[in-house]
């Protein structure tokens, strides 16, 4: 049974301008699945692609990562859809403080940076 951990709202004016497209990140949702086991749910209107809405996932996970001591995390599962002008993300991720196997890792320090360099928010 997935626990709440916290809400991270953005705020609704936490828009973020990409190009000709405003992006607006609607708040992140972190729930503990288990001790370095984390789901994340996000939603955000102005995506393009799927990949935006990963990418803002991936910003949260990877910063609750660093914020709980971890180093890294996984990306096991994601699932994007899109309702009219608002996308919906959720992912959930393994924590971890050595680099994991597979192709889907993030090194969270990197990710963060990369986050705040492109204007997407963290948790």
């Amino acid at each position: 049974m997935m626990r709440p951990l916290a809400i991270i709202a953005t705020g609704l004016g936490a828009c973020t301008p990409t190009g000709d497209v405003l992006r607006d990140y609607q708040g992140a949702n972190l729930e503990i699945i288990d001790a370095d086991l984390v789901a994340v749910k996000v939603a955000m209107a102005g995506a393009e692609l799927e990949t935006d809405v990963q990418a803002y996932a991936d910003c949260a996970a990877a910063q609750y990562a660093l914020d709980e001591g971890y180093g890294f995390a996984r990306n096991i599962r994601r699932k994007v859809d899109q309702e009219g002008s608002i996308w919906r993300g959720d992912a959930v991720y393994t924590l971890s403080k050595s680099l994991p196997r597979g192709e889907t890792t993030i090194d969270a320090e990197v990710v963060v940076s990369g986050c705040l360099d492109a204007g997407i928010p963290t948790v």
